[in-house]
């Protein structure tokens, strides 16, 4: 049946770019009848045996009706997909509404004939598992819930791309031919696979801008000290291991500090895989081009002149990154400070780092420059506080983070064996649910430690493009530290907690043994452990006099004892004490922890001269003298020029698995990387068993779906706050009971109602300045008859005004509790959240309220209840009643799977929701329906627009 092709408007929300297999890129977008010259070219260059399993038959050309039919689409029952490279078509996917009978239909027939076709130099690059997941997703847009495609039995990619997208399917073999038929529904294992897919793509992206086998600085001049000679020198000092090559149009010369020069990318005689860009922001887009016609893999974008300089700048970078991944490249930057790699296959330094950092397990994004170098610095150099213990494996610093972000640099840590610790310094998260759902996988393999700058601020940095989140940072925080994230709130605490994870296994619990010469700071660390939370031992006093043999002997015996889980050696050299005596001690202590190497140790130390050169000698990046390598370090000197950090060749190695113990000046500071350590060695514990989203019968899913589409049908498809009597039903229909209040507009309806309800009732105004304020005395409790309850009427209007302004309510007493919040939202960004807290004063004012993401397992139901400050309050308190945390974990656990079950259900508050002894009350009730935000997560992969 033919349709005219403008049916339907062009669906340009349809287009999108993806990462493929190999980490390039391509463009995915509708086929259009402007398209006929170039499927003429695509299929001029299919080889003749992708032709034959296309058509089942020889097929050397397209006709022109087969052009006509292959780009004119109504994009509803016939709808072609085209991905694209450099504007080319490298693969097509195209669909066919059917009937039962495998004839052209229309809606409402719900089946559709598939068919693919992928250049051959493009198969094996996963071009038609991304076109699967697009197709399917706007096959589902236009009410198409299963696929058919009948496939030759030797064509087995074609098979493989079917049977490995994870859909239930179904197998038939008819005259020769494979018959698969899938619905199109996302499955678990579905999910499984796309996310599984993504991975490997983005990491695999990043993993070609950190590890190029050639790279090419544009933009290098003859003067150094300019951005782009700059970056090219700290290339060429590094070692870089690759081919290194020089462009700039204005060179006349062949070499450039002893680097190949070139006029222009396109004269370089091999390929090029990293261009680093160093021109002006108006002379990017030629270079860009020259680039993606080379066949650059590629690019570090440091120029400047982009969406940080205002709306003209935010258009130019928007450009830029469609140039870029119109030739299949990722970007970093623009505005970037570089990138830098120490493995000793690749030693790239393509940033304005002046030192190559030391090798090491550390992995640091930064999307601020200045950031970065600090972080470097501190991490590297004598000096700035806590020494490094360890090194750098890779360091990124994004810049505008236009393109690359820290979502794609999390893909490939994971996956990285030379990372064990990540570290990232984030100005913002553009796209909070993915980041979180990536942040927990990656936590559970290896540490991951976040500290987010611009928190106060209300709006992101310029350059970065944000998605709207109506979440207050602390809720994001904690949803953050739900996904297993160390959250630090600054630099030294970012670096603390990184040095400790590094070099030490983490804690098996939070019992703190204490041992040192100095009685004082052992008190202080005793003191700090208490403060975040651990049970320090009684604090070990070896004297002033206590010898390096005395510290090993106590560092032994702390290990030995099962009621301990970690060490805290607290250290003061004596006057005049030789670097001799400092080098003994720092070995007794190495000697010791390594007998024992499930327990982390840690020192800290006052600096009182020549201890701190012995320690700071233990992983200084400066070139030593006399002391050997010892353990551990920590200095407070400002670095001297003769002390800056060498570059990597003059580091001596350190053997991978030696374990350097890291040093504090201050006990505050160590026992909060300890602290940190400790929480995270619990979530990774529990992560293990992350519990279950239990089912309940007496649920009515069904009907509730019926409920909403029916008020939201309604005219309510704008949204709407459901009154008492809708909220009540769909509340109940999940097994949540609310207390209706009836309302009371007279003393004589009051009593009615108190009637209805039953003595003893409330009396309580539903005015917006009075609700939920019991303080301001608008509301009156136990009323025991119709006398005591016109006597409460009468005061509470004459205190506060009339019963049209008071909105007077009676409601039957529920039995004495706690008073708590539980509230639900789904925010735009970061998804669906739960949200519990004790009533008043302790959630609103002191902020004492937790969160969780949906959907919510007991586990998070249980920890969500505790986590709070005030919990005390439920578990029987200074003598009080225990509340029934049973029931209130039942509670959470239905609100849960209202929301999660129904994403119109856009906010849901329960206030206040009375735990008694047994059982509760919900006491106040709001639902707000609304279309649900776009949920991407959930679609096919794609990378971000901004």
């Amino acid at each position: 049946m033919q349709t005219s092709p403008d049916r339907h408007e062009y669906p340009a929300h349809w287009e999108a770019d993806v990462v493929l297999r190999d980490g390039g890129t391509a463009r995915i977008r509708p086929i259009t009848a402007d398209d006929a010259d170039r499927l003429v070219s695509f299929y001029e260059q299919v080889s003749d045996e992708s032709k034959y399993y296309r058509f089942f038959a020889p097929y050397p050309r397209l006709s022109a009706k087969d052009v006509h039919r292959f780009t004119h689409h109504d994009f509803v029952d016939r709808v072609g997909l085209a991905a694209t490279v450099g504007g080319e078509f490298i693969a097509t996917v195209r669909y066919d509404r059917i009937n039962a009978d495998g004839l052209p239909a229309s809606s409402p027939a719900d089946e559709a004939e598939v068919a693919f076709l992928v250049q051959d130099a493009h198969q094996g690059r996963g071009v038609a598992s991304a076109l699967l997941e697009h197709i399917a997703a706007v096959a589902r847009e236009r009410d198409i819930r299963r696929f058919a495609a009948e496939v030759l039995p030797a064509n087995n990619k074609m098979i493989k791309v079917f049977t490995d997208a994870g859909y239930q399917q179904k197998r038939h073999f008819e005259d020769g031919v494979v018959r698969l038929e899938f619905d199109l529904e996302p499955t678990d294992r579905s999910l499984a696979v796309q996310r599984a897919r993504e991975q490997r793509a983005e990491g695999r992206s990043v993993a070609r801008l950190l590890a190029p086998g050639s790279v090419a600085v544009i933009g290098a001049g003859r003067t150094p000290g300019g951005v782009g000679r700059s970056v090219l020198d700290n290339l060429r000092e590094a070692g870089f291991t690759g081919r290194l090559y020089a462009v700039n149009g204005a060179l006349q010369e062949k070499e450039l500090g002893g680097v190949p020069a070139y006029g222009s990318v396109r004269d370089i005689p091999e390929p090029v895989d990293l261009a680093v860009v160093a021109v002006r922001a108006e002379r990017v887009p030629e270079v860009v081009a020259e680039c993606g016609e080379h066949g650059v893999q590629g690019l570090v974008v440091v120029s400047a002149g982009y969406a940080e300089s205002g709306p003209e700048g935010r258009e130019r970078q928007r450009e830029l990154v469609r140039q870029a991944r119109t030739y299949g490249m990722r970007i970093i930057g623009p505005n970037a400070f570089g990138v830098i790699n120490t493995s000793p296959d690749v030693r790239l330094n393509a940033s304005l780092a002046p030192e190559m950092p030391r090798a090491g397990r550390i992995g640091l994004f930064a999307q601020s420059g200045a950031i970065g170098i600090a972080l470097l610095s501190r991490l590297h150099r004598r000096g700035g506080g806590v020494t490094g213990v360890t090194g750098v494996s890779t360091f990124i610093s994004s810049g505008n983070r236009a393109d690359v972000s820290g979502n794609d640099v999390l893909q490939y840590w994971y996956d990285d064996p030379d990372t064990d610790v990540a570290l990232m310094y984030l100005e913002s998260i553009g796209n909070p649910r993915k980041f979180t759902r990536l942040a927990r996988r990656t936590a559970a393999a290896k540490p991951l430690v976040v500290v987010q700058g611009a928190r106060h601020g209300g709006a992101a940095p310029q350059g970065h493009a944000v998605r709207a989140t109506r979440l207050p940072h602390a809720t994001v925080s904690a949803l953050l530290r739900q996904a297993g994230v160390i959250r630090v709130d600054t630099i030294t605490e970012l670096v603390d907690a990184g040095l400790l994870l590094a070099r030490q296994p983490l804690p098996m619990g939070p019992r703190v043994a204490i041992l040192g010469n100095s009685e004082s700071l052992g008190l202080l660390t005793y003191d700090a452990c208490l403060a975040e939370g651990l049970r320090p031992l009684p604090p070990v006093d070896l004297t002033t006099a206590a010898s390096a043999e005395d510290f090993r002997a106590a560092l032994t015996h702390a290990l030995a004892d099962d009621g301990c889980d970690a060490v805290a050696v607290t250290a003061i050299p004596a006057v005049g004490e030789t670097s001799t005596a400092d080098a003994a001690l720092a070995e007794a202590l190495r000697s010791a922890s390594a007998a024992a190497p499930d327990k982390p140790v840690l020192v800290v130390h006052v600096e009182l001269g020549g201890l701190a050169e012995a320690l700071s000698a233990a992983a200084s990046t400066a070139p030593q003298a006399a002391p050997p390598a010892l353990p551990f370090a920590g200095s407070n000197h400002p670095i001297r020029p003769a002390d800056r950090p060498p570059t990597v060749t003059e580091v001596p190695e350190v053997e991978a698995d030696s374990r350097l113990i890291p040093a504090y000046p201050a006990a505050e500071r160590a026992v909060r990387a300890l602290a940190e350590a400790v929480r995270y060695g619990q979530w990774r514990r529990e992560a293990a068993d992350p519990g279950r989203v239990p089912e309940y019968e007496d649920i009515d899913e069904k009907g509730a779906a019926e409920q909403i589409d029916a008020l939201l049908g309604d005219g309510g498809m704008g949204g709407l706050t459901l009154g008492p009597d809708d909220t009540c039903a769909l509340l109940g229909r999940y097994g949540i009971d609310v207390r209706r209040a009836l309302p009371a507009p007279t003393p004589d309806e009051a009593a009615a109602a108190a009637e209805r309800v039953g003595y003893p009732v409330a009396l309580k105004t539903t005015a917006p300045h009075l609700r939920h304020r019991a303080d301001l005395g608008g509301v009156r409790l136990d009323l025991a008859d119709e006398e005591q309850l016109r006597r409460a009427y009468a005061e509470l209007t004459s205190l506060f005004g009339t019963p049209e302004e008071l909105r007077p309510v009676v409601q039957a007493m529920a039995p004495r509790g706690v008073d708590t919040v539980v509230r639900a939202v789904i925010d735009p960004a970061a998804g669906a959240v739960l949200s519990f807290g004790l009533a008043g004063a302790p959630s609103e004012l002191l902020g004492d309220t937790a969160h969780r993401l949906i959907p919510v397992t007991d586990r998070d139901a249980s920890s969500l209840v505790r986590s709070i400050r005030t919990a005390p309050l439920l578990f029987g308190w200074r003598g009080s009643a225990p509340a029934d945390v049973v029931a209130l974990e039942e509670l959470l656990l239905r609100l849960s799977r209202l929301v999660d079950d129904h994403p119109e259900v856009v906010s849901v508050s329960l206030e206040p929701v009375v735990v008694a002894p047994n059982g509760l009350s919900a006491l106040g009730a709001s639902v707000r329906l609304a279309p649900p935000p776009a949920r991407d997560d959930l679609g096919p992969r794609t990378l971000p627009v901004y």
